[in-house]
């Protein structure tokens, strides 16, 4: 949701909105800034820290893997420009929501619960 809000190949996203009506609401705009670079951190931070980046680039590589098999046996063209950036949106959030939701799948197999460092 956080990726397509601020992109996606249609006119209902930040990016298209700041470029049109962007210099009209100055102060909205650098409010929804703001509020998503704010969640782009929590994200990112949350998933570094559970996944890392060599996780985050196995489930990148896992799903262009995929979309190569699917190619390969013509379920999917990759002709359309606007699909590929869906597919990439996609594969992004995936990636995230992984990384948001790692620690409940370790937890749930290892016993095992993650803690962020405490420094007394």
């Amino acid at each position: 949701m956080l990726l397509a809000a601020t992109f996606n190949p249609t006119q209902y996203n930040y990016i298209m909105w700041l470029q049109t009506h962007g210099a009209q609401n100055l102060s909205v705009a650098v409010l929804v800034g703001l509020v998503l670079a704010v969640g782009y951190i929590i994200f990112l931070r949350a998933t570094l820290r559970s996944i890392g980046p060599l996780g985050m680039a196995l489930i990148l590589g896992i799903f262009a893997a995929s979309v190569w098999v699917l190619h390969d046996f013509g379920v999917l063209s990759l002709d359309n420009q606007n699909l590929n950036v869906w597919l990439a949106l996609f594969a992004l959030s995936a990636v995230l929501g992984i990384g948001l939701g790692w620690s409940h799948v370790r937890r749930a197999l290892s016993g095992q619960t993650d803690v962020d460092d405490v420094e007394d």
